[in-house]
């Protein structure tokens, strides 16, 4: 499986990016899909879920009420669009997929890994 993010860019605060990640390799859609992200000097820190089926979703707390997670397994496609960005959401953006995820909040459930994707934040 390849994990290709896109949709990174520099934003103000106050403002909205959309990321979205397309998966290639094989069967798509049984593959739950998450986002992480990492910025400069912090640990990796998760930000999404969603289920295959799109039937579960969870995010981190810094972001609920401000990103969604969606998904179209026609085009292959998981999106993340972020609204209300703040400078504290500035990172590096990973999508990540498993086809069994216990606990969606810890990087080790994900074998697969996009290259990531720089989110920034101006104040």
């Amino acid at each position: 499986v390849q994990l290709q993010a896109s949709g990174g860019g520099l934003v103000q605060a106050g403002g909205s990016l959309r990321l979205s990640c397309r998966a290639s390799g094989r069967t798509y859609g049984n593959l739950h899909m998450g986002w992480f992200r990492q910025a400069p000097g912090k640990d990796r820190e998760f930000v999404a879920f969603i289920t295959w089926k799109g039937s579960t979703i969870y995010y981190g707390d810094s972001v609920k009420g401000r990103f969604t997670i969606s998904r179209d397994n026609a085009p292959n496609t998981v999106t993340l669009e972020m609204n209300r960005l703040e400078p504290e959401d500035t990172a590096v953006y990973y999508c990540a997929a498993d086809d069994v995820v216990p606990n969606p909040e810890r990087e080790s459930e994900y074998s697969y890994w996009g290259q990531g994707t720089e989110v920034t934040v101006s104040s």
